[in-house]
């Protein structure tokens, strides 16, 4: 399968061949400033399938957390393209608002951190919901 997907304003594309996994939605309160609020939806895909194909993104790790992620996004509108995981060092985490059809995510098989979560939040009641990170 072929996956693509863009920035907000058009100058970052991206494409990944082969399925998306591990798809899920995080609480996290880091998660959730990058949303603006609620959770993120993501899946990963494996480095060696993944490519940027128009423009550049710019990252950010913050240096205050250990083993922190970096946030890669388009330095032009500022939409979060990829997450880039210590952890994960063979692949990357798409962000679902950047895929060019939405249905290639198909629905999160998991719910992640909801130890964050805000009493307002509505957490899912249809798959797994863990405290911290599966594993």
């Amino acid at each position: 399968m072929s996956i693509t997907g863009r920035c907000y304003c058009g100058d970052v594309h991206y494409k990944a061949e082969g399925p998306g996994f591990m798809k899920f939605e995080c609480y996290c309160r880091e998660c959730r400033y990058i949303s603006g609020g609620g959770p993120v939806m993501g899946m990963a895909v494996l480095n060696e399938g993944f490519e940027i194909t128009k423009g550049e993104v710019k990252g950010f790790t913050r240096s205050d957390i250990d083993n922190a992620v970096t946030r890669q996004f388009c330095a032009n509108c500022g939409t979060h393209i990829i997450t880039r995981a210590p952890g994960f060092p063979q692949g990357v985490i798409i962000k679902i608002g950047s895929l060019d059809n939405p249905d290639d995510f198909g629905g999160a098989e998991f719910a992640a951190f909801a130890c964050d979560a805000e009493s307002w939040h509505r957490l899912p009641t249809d798959i797994p919901v863990h405290d911290r990170w599966p594993g």
